[in-house]
């Protein structure tokens, strides 16, 4: 029986309950909610030797992706898909941690940017291969076709979230 088997048989219940529910959506919702819950924890069990989370090192690749590997908080917040009020506990423990640093703008000293240190670079080289092999290993059951078709139908379906 695989993981989201119960899920569909509650979904059964509940169609059998309400006619009306949209089984195929909500399965869709479900799946995505059971898929992120699984990423996180293989990537927080990948993570823990380098005494990091999922989230935490979401902000260090956003910033890693950037040229200049700097960036405010409201930038970083909507790459990461975090909340303002998130982003600022997550920056505050990698700052703790060595990883990025903070610095205020010589204009406005109220704002701020966040850039990775030299620390978050070495950190990022030395957990790079574990990550790349992560992630090879949960999508190794897709053909290429099957991830770049998968790609398109999630962006798709971002772009309808974002609409609404």
């Amino acid at each position: 029986m695989s993981s989201f088997a119960p899920t569909e048989q509650r979904l059964a219940v509940t169609c059998r309950r309400q006619p009306a529910f949209p089984r195929e959506p909500a399965v869709l919702v479900r799946l995505i909610k059971h898929l992120y819950k699984r990423v996180h924890d293989d990537a927080n069990a990948l993570l823990k030797p380098w005494g990091i989370s999922h989230p935490e090192y979401n902000i260090l690749m956003m910033l890693y992706g950037t040229e200049g590997y700097t960036l405010n908080p409201s930038q970083l917040a909507e790459a990461a898909g975090e909340k303002s009020a998130n982003i600022t506990r997550l920056a505050d423990s990698l700052c703790d941690k060595g990883l990025i640093e903070r610095t205020a703008s010589d204009e406005d000293r109220r704002k701020v940017s966040l850039s990775l240190s030299k620390a978050g670079l070495a950190m990022i080289d030395d957990f790079m291969p574990g990550i790349c092999a992560l992630l090879e290993r949960q999508t190794a059951g897709l053909k290429p076709a099957e991830t770049a078709q998968l790609e398109r139908l999630l962006k798709k379906f971002l772009d309808q979230l974002e609409r609404d």
